[in-house]
């Protein structure tokens, strides 16, 4: 017999003393299986099936319950988010106009806690008894910008113009229309519009001086019902910027008022005397310029933007292919930085009429009856 095997181990039998007889090996091996080496400690098998059955009997305890809750209880489908809503967001949008109305207010204005105010605004000034009452207030403050103001209202005509039926479809058209005479009404005391030709414009009621220690706008911030204060009235004789809005909120009106002839010519007549203001050479300053009372608050930038947009809006109001060319000449183009394609000029906001005057000149070209009514 070979002494040992391919895999390292000795064949030999040994029958020595020392050996163990089979019966001492059944013995041993009786003995070693009543205990379990658990690797750090070595039990009986009694206690090893004791434990192994306490942590059975805890594990079901721990997963059955869920398990039993999640199988019996009433399944509920998760519904899909809701769709925006938006004729509500519209509806208070428009709630925040009747919300910053100046002078004496309507009973339906819909906003229980405001009241009238603003009622010697302009008063000695302007150019009829009314002074400057009414318009709106521009924001958490007591001033009205008429730059800014002009611009809502011009915006506010274009949505009507475009959505009547969606704005009748809610229940907000006559609404709406409200708010834009409110305006509108409002502007037409800014100038003098029963003469031929003006020479200036009011644009502004209130405000403040950066630093004022007086009562203002800004020093005490509180309800326009509470206004005890001096409010100060700015006056321009140049401005094509304020003026080129006022005669394209005027014009974009008109069209909202159509249904209303004698309002109607009137805004536009209003809108014609503004558009010839703004396009006199002697008057081509920017309306902020040099006061610091409107440059804080809304500084023109230029007014070659409101030389297109004014003309644009004056075009679909009276249909005078006159005004058409003026907006498309070249050279308000050129000033107006139309082509440049720098990226804040197509952003458009009350400083910037450049994109929105784009799309209603391409309005035009692209239809042959020009803008019209949903």
């Amino acid at each position: 017999m070979h002494s040992a095997n391919h895999w390292g181990g000795s064949f030999e039998i040994y029958s020595g003393a020392e050996s163990t007889t089979d019966d001492e090996k059944s013995r041993n091996i009786d003995k070693k299986k009543k205990y379990v080496d658990l690797g750090c400690v070595s039990c009986s098998h009694k206690a090893a099936w004791k434990w192994t059955l306490y942590a059975f009997v805890f594990q079901l305890l721990l997963i059955a319950p869920p398990t039993i809750l999640a199988n019996t209880l009433p399944q509920h489908e998760s519904k899909p988010p809701p769709a925006y809503n938006y004729t509500l967001a519209l509806q208070k949008a428009l709630l925040f106009f009747n919300a910053q109305k100046s002078g004496k207010l309507p009973k339906n204005n819909g906003i229980p806690w405001r009241g009238d105010s603003g009622l010697q605004d302009g008063k000695g000034t302007g150019f009829s008894k009314q002074g400057l009452v009414g318009g709106y207030y521009d924001a958490g403050d007591n001033a009205k910008f008429h730059f800014p103001m002009a611009f809502a209202m011009t915006m506010l005509s274009w949505s009507v113009i475009e959505y009547r039926q969606k704005y009748e479809a809610i229940g907000e058209y006559q609404h709406t229309r409200d708010l834009i005479r409110w305006g509108t009404d409002y502007l037409l005391l800014t100038f003098n519009s029963s003469a031929s030709k003006i020479d200036r414009i009011y644009c502004q009621v209130g405000g403040s001086l950066i630093g004022s220690r007086v009562p203002d706008d800004h020093y005490c911030w509180q309800r326009p019902e509470d206004m005890d204060y001096p409010r100060p009235v700015q006056v321009v004789n140049s401005g094509p910027d304020l003026a080129g809005e006022m005669a394209a909120a005027l014009a974009a009106a008109s069209i909202v008022f159509r249904d209303n002839k004698a309002y109607s010519e009137k805004l536009v007549r209003g809108a014609a005397k503004l558009y010839a203001f703004a396009r006199d050479f002697a008057r081509r300053r920017a309306y902020s310029s040099g006061n610091d009372y409107i440059a804080t608050y809304y500084n023109s930038s230029g007014y070659y933007d409101e030389y297109i947009w004014g003309a644009t809006w004056m075009y679909y109001a009276t249909g005078n292919i006159s005004y058409l060319e003026l907006a498309t000449q070249p050279g308000f183009a050129k000033h107006s930085k139309a082509l440049s394609r720098v990226s804040y000029l197509s952003v458009p906001s009350w400083d910037n009429k450049l994109p929105a005057a784009m799309l209603l000149l391409t309005s035009n070209s692209m239809s042959s009856t020009g803008l019209k009514e949903e």
